[in-house]
């Protein structure tokens, strides 16, 4: 998955919305106002860090070198992908999937998006 593609994924995802916090160079998703996704766009190697359960995210960690704790964030719960590293095919668009999941399981049933 290329950056490009990482960033349409989680644009298309209902509700998401697309937000600069940390300036223009970083792409934050969020969903009802929760973050599932962080992008930074100025890096020369392109990633995308995402929300994990801990059991999930440590067995990825430690079978999937692409994949390692999240960076600047709680290392149990978010890992951080390596876009320009070879991962198994949907892999990625998994990953993205279940992170917003995982975010949005965490809102209050009237805040939920219909998905």
């Amino acid at each position: 998955m290329d950056e490009d593609t990482a960033l349409d994924t989680c644009g298309n995802l209902p509700s998401a919305e697309l937000s600069h916090p940390f300036g223009f160079e970083t792409a934050v998703y969020k969903v009802r106002g929760k973050v599932f996704a962080i992008l930074p766009l100025d890096s020369p190697r392109p990633s995308i860090t995402l929300k994990c359960s801990p059991e999930d995210g440590a067995a990825l960690v430690r079978e999937i070198p692409a994949i390692t704790p999240g960076y600047h964030m709680n290392k149990k719960h978010w890992i951080t992908v390596a876009l320009d590293e070879e991962l198994p095919a949907g892999l990625a668009e998994d990953l993205i999937g279940e992170s917003y999941r995982l975010v949005i399981a965490t809102l209050p049933k009237a805040l939920r998006p219909l998905v």
